[in-house]
């Protein structure tokens, strides 16, 4: 599931959003580099590391991520088959650079993964690793853990193995480049067939009743002495790749499973209650969600272009809570589900920014290749846990904080606007509300009568963007403003 992501571009980069972003850090601890044994012991393993035997550099493998990124974890190929399709999806062979107990995996643990704010990121892996020897870049041999899965005609799994082996990446496409040369017809094979294997794999998450929160990327830019943000819409082949990678972390659980050792991501399925209380929500949002209909298929039928689907998608954040990671050694948990994904989930697929995934990627090739685990990484599959439990909490707080600075940055020169919103939901003494422009959504002290669904006014009273404190005041809070936004029923027909 796709997280929101809001960036900082050049425009703004000298303006008093960028000194707050800076501080917002330096009040939550973050480093600004990595310590120097770490980092000469990342230059001499990136160096040094010997590459696996195993060659499979004659396939032409790619990769797919946002322009311009260098800490590329995947690369990709996909074939034909008599049966359905070959997929290969290699994964940067982290495990290779980081020595056990050294002084990289000592660092990576205390950090547990890349944190994002919009004015950059903390890197778990110092550049050497996660931008270098580490990464999947075109035209050089690289390390990697090649998944060679197996689908049916119809996008289901039949088969899937993992083992280490050398590749090298024809291409870095980014997924403006990738899209482009789908649908003109000019992509390889290898590239092109992800449109078929994408959506059989997204109606495969159908069946199982999955779901996803698909929000666009944001850049905030100062224009004319004020901020803007402009939101990129999410392109079909990111979801396409998306599945690959739930496909691979599908595939990982289910080793684990079998082997009996590993860890989890799990998360619970909601309560009845949830369930009743968003769709209470998206009726007042004007968006019902119709009795029979699977909720991911009914996020699915959204158009997330319109202002009140914003607002159903923020209300579904209550549906995904309680994620966690449960470690398997000897009898598997009661409940192994990922109830967003409808099936047993497992991270492995990107070891550059996630730690735990370098434990996932070590149990499941030494399970295919019928050999113990090693030591190191089974003795302290327990430890995973508090440390990635941790280091989540921190990059909430981290991306809560940014984006309330961002936001206050937003309405900054808007002092004094009366705007329009939707209100999101009513909880004891709050308000909690959706400004159709810009994109914010805020926290209103509440007053008498309100109620989810309502259209209402607020005057934008102060915006600070040093704290990332706004304050509103309704505007006629007695009269609520009149919904003149067209709002279509969805398709009430069961799906999946």
């Amino acid at each position: 599931m796709p997280d929101r992501r809001t960036r900082v571009v050049d425009s703004a980069s000298a303006a008093p959003l960028a000194a707050s972003l800076a501080a917002f850090r330096h009040e939550l601890g973050l480093p600004d580099g990595f310590p120097a044994p770490v980092e000469a012991e990342a230059r001499s393993v990136a160096a040094a590391h010997p590459l696996p035997e195993a060659d499979l550099t004659d396939v032409p493998f790619l990769t797919i991520d946002p322009a311009g990124s260098t800490d590329l974890d995947q690369a990709l190929h996909l074939a034909r088959t008599a049966d359905g399709f070959r997929v290969l999806y290699a994964i940067a062979d982290v495990p290779a650079l980081v020595r056990p107990d050294g002084e990289v995996d000592a660092e990576a643990r205390r950090r547990g993964q890349t944190l994002y704010a919009p004015d950059g990121r903390v890197p778990l892996h110092p550049a050497a690793i996660g931008e270098d020897a580490g990464s999947l870049l075109p035209d050089v041999v690289r390390g990697a853990y090649v998944w060679d899965i197996a689908l049916d005609g119809s996008g289901h799994e039949v088969s899937a193995h993992v083992s280490r082996a050398r590749i090298r990446s024809r291409r870095q496409w980014s997924y403006e480049e990738a899209q482009a040369a789908i649908d003109d017809g000019s992509a390889p094979e290898e590239l092109a067939l992800l449109s078929e294997v994408g959506p059989l794999r997204i109606a495969c998450e159908r069946e199982r009743g999955g779901a996803s929160l698909n929000t666009p990327d944001e850049e905030i830019v100062f224009r004319d002495g004020a901020y803007t943000l402009q939101r990129r819409a999410t392109l079909p082949v990111e979801e396409w790749n998306a599945q690959l990678s739930l496909l691979t972390g599908m595939a990982a659980a289910a080793l684990m499973l079998e082997g009996r050792v590993g860890i989890l991501r799990t998360m619970p399925a909601p309560s009845p209650e949830a369930f009743a209380a968003f769709r209470a929500q998206t009726i007042a949002l004007g968006q019902p969600w119709a009795e029979g209909v699977p909720y991911g298929e009914y996020l699915r039928s959204l158009d997330r272009a319109q202002p009140h689907a914003a607002a159903v998608l923020q209300a579904a954040t209550a549906l995904f809570r309680g994620a966690g990671y449960v470690v398997l050694d000897g009898e598997p948990p009661a409940d192994p589900q990922q109830s967003a994904i409808a099936a047993p989930y497992a991270h492995v697929t990107a070891p550059l920014r996630r730690l735990v995934d370098r434990w996932g990627l070590v149990v499941c090739e030494a399970l295919c290749a019928g050999r113990p685990v090693p030591d190191w990484a089974r003795s302290s599959l327990g430890e995973l846990p508090s440390v990635m439990g941790a280091s989540n909490r921190l990059a909430a707080q981290l991306d809560a904080g940014a984006v309330d600075r961002v936001e206050a940055a937003l309405l900054s020169s808007r002092i004094g606007a009366v705007l329009d919103t939707t209100v999101l939901a009513v909880r004891n003494g709050t308000v909690l509300v959706q400004l159709d422009d810009p994109a914010v959504t805020a926290s209103v002290a509440r007053w008498d009568g309100v109620q989810p669904g309502d259209r209402v006014r607020l005057r934008v009273v102060a915006a600070d963007i040093p704290s990332g404190r706004i304050h509103f005041e309704p505007v006629d809070a007695a009269q609520p403003v009149p919904d003149t936004s067209d709002r279509e029923e969805p398709d009430a027909t069961p799906a999946g």
